[in-house]
Formats: C-alpha cells, structure tokens, sequence
C-alpha cells in the first residue's frame, strides 16, 4: 500500500536559498486514514520578518527555543523518504525541505503529488485553486490557518476528497508518469507543456491574465522550458514562476539566430517584469581612436563611459577584440598602435603580427600608415546590405535575414534553390520588424564571424 506524506511548512520567505523554515507538520496517509503525524517549530538562522510574523502569527519569541533544522533533520527525512510528497503547490515545500536537508547531508528524491493541480484537474471550474478559496469550495474548515498544522491538516482532507473523486485513476497515472510532470507550475495546464516542440525558437511565460511576464530564446524550446524548474537552485525566479505562471506559449524559427532576434524585438514590445537582463543590456567596450604626438592613429579597445563616442560598440571585450584583430588583418594595422602588442618589441619580432608594415619601428611614414587606419575606420561603420542565409531547422527552405544600409529590416524563409541580388527581392518575401542596436550589433558580429553565411546585396 502507498504511503502519501502530506507536508506544509511556514518560511521567513518566499525562496529556498535565502530563507529559512520556522514550522513543519507531516501526516503520513495511507490512502484510507492518517497513521502518523509529527509537528515542530523551527529556529531559522535568520531573523523572522515582521510582515512574515503578522501573516503567519509566528514570532521570534516563539522560536527562540525551537531546535534548528539540522536537530530534526533525521526525523524529517525518515517520515520522506519512503513516502509520496504531497502538498498544495508541493514544488515551494518540497524545495525548502529538500534544500535543507542537503544543507545536513540526507538526499531527497521522492515522487510527489501536487492538490492544486490534481484540484484543478478534477474540480474544473474554480476562478481561484488556492489552498483557502479550494476548501471553502468543498467546505474544508481550516482551522490555525497560516500555520504548518492547520495548513497540513487542511490538506489532509482535500486529499481525501480528491482520492474519492479519482474514478479515472488520475493519481495512479500521475505517479506512472513520473515526478517530471510536478516540477512544472501547478497551474499550468499539462497540455500546454506537452506541446512545446523540441526546435529553435520564442517562448512566452504567461500570468492568469495571458500576460507575458517572461520571454526566452531556445535552440531547444521544450528543453529550455524544463530548465527553469529542472535546475537545483532554489532561487527567487523559480518561485516566481511556480506562483505566477499558469499558461506557456511559443513561436519556432528556422534558427536559433533567428529566435534571439525575435526574443529582443518581443522583449521589447511587451517589456515583461522577469525579463531584466536583456531590458538591462547595455553595450560595454567599445572601439576608439586617437592620434598620438608624433601623429599616428591608434585603435584601441576600452570601456564605453558616459559622454566617450566609441566608433562602434560590442556587448563583451572578447568580441570588440576580436573585431579589432580582423581590422588589423584585413588592413595591415600595427600591433602595437591598436594596443595588441603590448611588449617592448617591434610587431616584426612576433611571427602572429606580420601583418605590420613597420609604423611602431618608424618604417612606415605617419600620411602612409594613417590613410589605412581611416579606410579601417570608415568600413567600421560602412552601411553595407547583405543577407544571412542559413539552413532551417524545420522546412526544406532556407532561412533568411535581411539587413539594409547596416541596419536590420526583417528575416523569414525562401526557395533553397532562389537566386537572391537585391534588397527589393527579400523585402517583398521577408516579414518587416523594429531594428534596434542589439540586433544591429549582434549581425554586424555574425558578419564577421561567419563570411559563409553572408551574401551581399545590391540596393
């Protein structure tokens, strides 16, 4: 016979990693009764916040002397570890309980059961599956609300009325499935996460309301999708998520370059709250010139600071030096004045640096050397048109992005075997979206680094 372990738990917050628990209740269930029940205060290492101490009613007078969770540890492990983990939105307790018993050394790996999502599963209908709003519905009293036992205990009783009402097995097959399905947000409909397809593109975490409140790019949309509740960190996001999430949407592209285009214009269109890296990005190094007092042009690759106009910016300093360096190659630039050379030698004393025509031992005259530092300098910020053709993941066509006059103009796919030319042929193919400077920096980069991928066109 199963063996359920119904668990609450009240914390001085709202993530694993930065919080603590300050109660715990476990009933053990057979399916039938409770055979077990075991509850204790904790004393977290932390203070209890004040508005945590109005909310569940537990102070830290009242903890003071409670045992740590290292003292009860054993006995919390040996109620779990043979028992199914039930709880209502099992992913927050199940996450503390498992987190602190690493702390001190037991592994949690149990099958769990989640009573919202089994509620919403088999009481359809309810504008709200919290655990309060669901037993008022199926008039459950919770007595000591807030409180680990009351909770617990609450809990307790809707899993037995969700056990009754399983004439379709719905629980046996949940356990069949595994516990992947209960990483997932309890109010996410299952459906909606069997079918994210395993292929390049956008995904859209959606609130109760539909809203966006976070966007990805994937290579893989389903396998990015698992990661955010897959990973062993118990961070405040992924708490997030399991509250705030209840439905997953998605739009595949023939590429990932093209998913993380998408994902910068939608990002930028709806601004979801959870999205900060990306609305945060900024474009650090940048690339600059200067002339010293003998005359010289120097390039140089330096931080981007308020009120300095870089010639071009880069989102790292690995990717502006590799822009510099291909300069230097295709323009035959000292070593030494676009500071790569930075040693007391020559650039002729460096096998790598070659390419010098001898301005750093003064071989070169100043006008000489300086006219190709200018050229290198205007094809910098050359306005060139050009396409970025590429295999698609998902269709025997070819996958297209079109940039005009340096400045991104829209992407779409076209005939494998179509010979592009112009600018005017691809905008009457390509669907038209905003540009903004990400995407123009990220494709000014995918320029250089991938020559075989580029196909320049004629306006």
């Amino acid at each position: 016979m199963l063996t359920y372990a119904i668990v609450d738990i009240e914390t001085t917050g709202g993530h694993a990693e930065a919080n603590g628990i300050t109660e715990i209740a476990i009933y053990l269930h057979n399916g039938e009764h409770i055979t077990y029940e075991w509850q204790s205060l904790v004393k977290p290492d932390m203070p209890i916040p004040p508005f945590i101490e109005r909310y569940t009613g537990i102070t830290n007078q009242m903890v003071k002397n409670a045992p740590h969770f290292e003292q009860i540890a054993p006995i919390v492990h040996q109620l779990l570890s043979q028992s199914i983990f039930v709880a209502h939105n099992v992913n927050f307790d199940y996450s503390f309980i498992k987190y602190q018993l690493a702390q001190h050394g037991f592994i949690l790996n149990t099958q769990k059961l989640c009573t919202v999502r089994l509620s919403r599963l088999l009481f359809p209908g309810y504008s709200s599956y919290s655990l309060g709003n669901i037993c008022n519905a199926k008039q459950i009293p919770i007595n000591n609300r807030h409180r680990a036992a009351g909770d617990a205990l609450a809990t307790v009783k809707l899993f037995e009325k969700l056990l009754e009402a399983d004439a379709g097995s719905l629980i046996e097959n949940t356990l069949k499935r595994g516990t992947k399905t209960y990483i997932l947000p309890p109010n996410l409909p299952i459906e909606e996460f069997d079918v994210l397809p395993k292929l390049p593109g956008v995904y859209y975490l959606r609130n109760q309301a539909g809203d966006p409140i976070y966007i990805g790019k994937a290579k893989n949309i389903k396998s990015r999708f698992l990661s955010h509740f897959s990973s062993k960190r118990e961070s405040a996001q992924k708490q997030h998520f399991y509250r705030e999430v209840f439905h997953v949407s998605f739009t595949v592209c023939p590429t990932e370059l093209i998913a993380f285009i998408l994902e910068s214009i939608e990002i930028k269109k709806h601004w979801p709250k959870y999205n900060r890296a990306l609305k945060s990005l900024d474009f650090s190094f940048g690339l600059f010139s200067y002339e010293d007092r003998a005359g010289y042009l120097w390039l140089a690759i330096d931080r981007v600071r308020k009120n300095t106009m870089p010639l071009r910016s880069f989102k790292s300093q690995q990717e502006a030096l590799f822009y510099l360096n291909s300069l230097m190659q295709e323009h035959r630039l000292c070593g030494k004045y676009c500071l790569v050379n930075t040693s007391k030698k020559p650039c002729s004393a460096f096998e790598s640096l070659s390419f010098c025509k001898g301005a750093c031992e003064q071989k070169e005259s100043v006008k000489r050397y300086n006219k190709r530092v200018e050229k290198a300098i205007r094809s910098s910020n050359e306005n060139v048109s050009f396409a970025i053709l590429d295999k698609s993941t998902y269709s025997n066509q070819k996958s297209c992005i079109l940039v005009h006059k340096g400045t991104f103009w829209g992407f779409g796919e076209v005939p494998i075997q179509m010979k592009i030319r112009t600018t005017q042929q691809l905008k009457r193919m390509l669907e038209h979206y905003p540009s903004n400077h990400f995407i123009d920096q990220v494709l000014a980069t995918t320029y250089l680094q991938k020559p075989d991928l580029i196909q320049i066109l004629k306006d």
